[in-house]
């Protein structure tokens, strides 16, 4: 497989995860302490998906460098999103505002940078 063709199909995978992740983003910000369970598994199993993806294409066809400071990114929203589903959301407690930008902030990062590396 060659990874132009791995790192668009993560990039549709990911636009999925990121509309998922706006959409909890509202829910949260309107009021509600966190989403709906369902909605948190899907986003960060579809995530998950696209970043599996590229650490097979890292490991046996190789990324541009571009890709892979994405897929670094990538790994740190992770993080991040471990963090605020076992801390807060599965403990039933109100998902913090903060983690949840710098969160959303750094898998936008990536996201472009990913972008830019599967169209040039």
């Amino acid at each position: 497989m060659e990874p132009i063709l791995i790192m668009r199909t993560a990039v549709v995978l990911l636009a999925v995860a990121a509309a998922g992740g706006l959409a909890m983003a509202g829910i949260r910000f309107a009021g509600k302490p966190h989403p709906p369970t369902w909605m948190a598994m899907g986003h960060g199993f579809i995530a998950g998906a696209a970043v599996t993806l590229l650490v097979y294409a890292y490991f046996t066809v190789g990324l541009p460098a571009l890709a892979q400071f994405a897929l670094v990114l990538f790994v740190l929203a992770a993080i991040g999103g471990v963090v605020l589903n076992l801390n807060y959301h599965w403990k039933q407690l109100p998902l913090p505002k903060g983690l949840m930008i710098v969160h959303a902030l750094v898998a936008a990062t990536g996201f472009v940078l990913l972008l830019i590396a599967a169209w040039t």
